[in-house]
């Protein structure tokens, strides 16, 4: 009988430490991202952003389907954004390239993914060059 009692106690403490830490916000509970690609675009959602090229960074991401993409962070007036461009590979064979201290103008849409703030890239705009990467309701138009 002490035995479970303490079993029982352990397990209540666990939940209570567990409940008590996420509403303090040390432990955050996101659901995963599911939808990939043109999915996650959302018409409703755009934006025109404008910024300098901080940072630019190639990893796998639910935007580019399963493959390594092209992402850069653009400081803006409200802050750091993250901008996914289009899978690396892509990127690479229409050679678009972009280097920090570039200032760009960039449409697309707002999104939320892996806990960061960011922008879904339907154009770019550095100067007179504009790169359309994505159709009006997100899907990409560069292929190779």
């Amino acid at each position: 009988m002490r035995l479970s009692s303490l079993i029982l106690g352990t397990i209540a403490a666990v939940v209570v430490i567990g409940v008590l830490l996420s509403f303090s916000g040390v432990l955050k509970f996101e659901r995963p991202v599911t939808a990939q690609g043109a999915a996650l675009y959302n018409r409703a959602n755009e934006t025109t952003v404008n910024g300098v090229v901080q940072e630019l960074t190639e990893f796998d991401c639910p935007v580019s389907e399963g493959e390594i993409g092209s992402h850069l962070t653009l400081m803006t007036a409200d802050g750091a954004l993250q901008i996914h461009l289009a899978p690396a590979r892509i990127m690479r064979s229409h050679q678009m390239r972009f280097a920090p201290g570039d200032q760009l103008e960039v449409v697309g849409s707002a999104v939320r993914i892996g806990g960061k703030e960011g922008v879904i890239a339907r154009e770019v705009t550095r100067g007179n060059e504009s790169f359309v990467l994505r159709d009006p309701d997100g899907r990409l138009m560069l292929v190779q």
